[in-house]
């Protein structure tokens, strides 16, 4: 099972419109999903509208939290992936794995996941 640590650019995106193709990773099996309380705090900072601090809430009820800065917690949560949109931030690390943990934009893991699988080839 993949535990995916999800940063606070991936809350954010997947709170903001409720069509986002991001909430498909809370839907994907095989997957728990862990975050920070500082992830989650910023993606509620971040959030204009009533209805969107409430997708927030809905979503991170289905994920585990951890109170660690973003890399070191998913790494303490013993994440198998971490997901994060800050390129600025993290873009240097995309495909690589750091103590275990395996860093990707949301977009490549729901990829790499949604991909059939060659067990699934006629």
């Amino acid at each position: 099972m993949d535990r995916v640590f999800l940063d606070a650019k991936v809350l954010f995106s997947a709170a903001y419109r409720s069509d986002a193709g991001l909430r498909r990773l809370w839907d994907l099996e095989g997957a728990a999903l862990v975050t920070s309380l500082y992830a989650a705090e910023e993606a509620r900072r971040n959030l204009d509208h009533a209805q969107q601090r409430a997708d927030l809430e809905d979503l991170l009820s289905k994920v585990s939290d951890k109170d660690r800065p973003i890399m070191l917690a998913a790494i303490e949560a013993g994440s198998t992936h971490l997901l994060t949109g800050d390129f600025r931030h993290f873009g240097r690390l995309f495909g690589t794995t750091v103590e275990g943990v395996h860093v990707l934009p949301p977009s490549e893991y729901l990829r790499l996941r949604e991909r059939p699988s060659v067990e699934d080839a006629p």
